[in-house]
């Protein structure tokens, strides 16, 4: 059915254009129920980005709760691929609380999902669709691409078997505080000089070229060198699918809220004019397999409601 764009909002404007690039890039829309048993939320609650939920008692004595993520119900209700690469795209309200003030909100999330055997291709495939979607929003657009595994690897190098001291280093990783990563190493007697890798990392900013240059003189580590070459992959598959899109891909290490959720490449997508990020994904392997399932799989939302301040007649065709 055709619908003319004028009786339509920009929210729904741009979650049917968004669709529309899903299905003829080979996705398949995955419908599902607004309710899932509490249980799964409760046992996942450190894959959640808030633990309020809205529960309630259905006919049948079950507690139920009103959906506040989409990617656990897929997981939930798919089975492996095996070698096969499973792609669904979906159209789907949530209901969470932004904070204790606001209370809950429905929020409305356009999103995919690739689940497999997931090839350095697939991730490829996967951010071109990102920066893609992020365009289909606005040419006023960015999007921010990391590798937890990088960043990881060299806090771990340097935090030892204190977790204690990884949190730390984390927070301020995530402030680009270079000066911060320094107090804490004196403090824990970590060797004076140690801590340089992590602050040359988090200092890396900006085009792919630029970064991966600088990426490739770090110390010598066999599986730092693997995760360089992962990241190398993912953004030139980018390149080699729109040349045009390279002016809005940003390399950048100090995103660190979703190392709970994301393995390997992560990334963000953000508009100009809006405060927060209208697009969030990456590979989330850990939460495959606290689910029991032997797939990788790699995925993204955009956030509609996010979407509320661009300007009538921004978003693009």
């Amino acid at each position: 059915m055709w619908i003319e764009d004028r009786l339509m909002d920009t929210q729904e404007r741009i979650g049917y254009r968004l669709m529309d690039l899903y299905d003829t890039n080979g996705y398949n829309r995955y419908r599902m129920s607004k309710f899932e048993e509490y249980d799964l939320y409760s046992r996942n609650r450190d894959f959640l980005l808030s633990e309020n939920v809205i529960t309630f008692t259905d006919t049948n004595g079950r507690l139920m709760a009103m959906k506040p993520d989409v990617t656990l119900s897929i997981v939930k209700n798919m089975k492996d691929a095996g070698r096969d690469i499973r792609k669904l795209y979906y159209y789907e309200h949530v209901y969470r609380a932004a904070d204790e003030t606001e209370g809950f909100r429905e929020q409305t999330q356009v999103g995919l999902e690739c689940m497999g055997q997931i090839s350095a291709a697939c991730i490829s495939g996967v951010l071109t669709l990102a920066a893609r979607s992020l365009q289909l929003c606005s040419e006023h657009s960015v999007l921010e691409i990391s590798h937890l595994g990088i960043l990881k690897t060299v806090t771990d190098e340097l935090s030892g078997e204190h977790p204690e001291i990884k949190t730390s280093l984390l927070h301020c990783v995530s402030e680009k505080n270079t000066h911060g990563i320094t107090d804490i190493c004196r403090e824990a007697g970590i060797e004076a000089g140690k801590e340089e890798t992590l602050q040359r990392l988090i200092g890396l900013y900006g085009s792919p070229e630029k970064v991966l240059e600088e990426l490739h003189v770090f110390p010598e580590s066999a599986k730092l060198k693997e995760m360089i070459s992962e990241l190398e992959h993912a953004v030139s598959g980018i390149r080699s699918a729109q040349e045009q899109l390279n002016r809005h891909i940003i390399i950048d290490f100090s995103a660190t809220e979703d190392l709970r959720y994301y393995n390997g490449i992560a990334f963000k997508g953000f508009i100009e004019g809006i405060p927060e990020s209208v697009l969030s994904g990456g590979q989330y392997d850990g939460l495959m397999r606290r689910m029991g399932r032997k797939d990788q799989a790699i995925g993204f939302a955009v956030f509609l409601n996010r979407l509320e301040r661009l300007r009538e007649g921004e978003s693009h065709a």
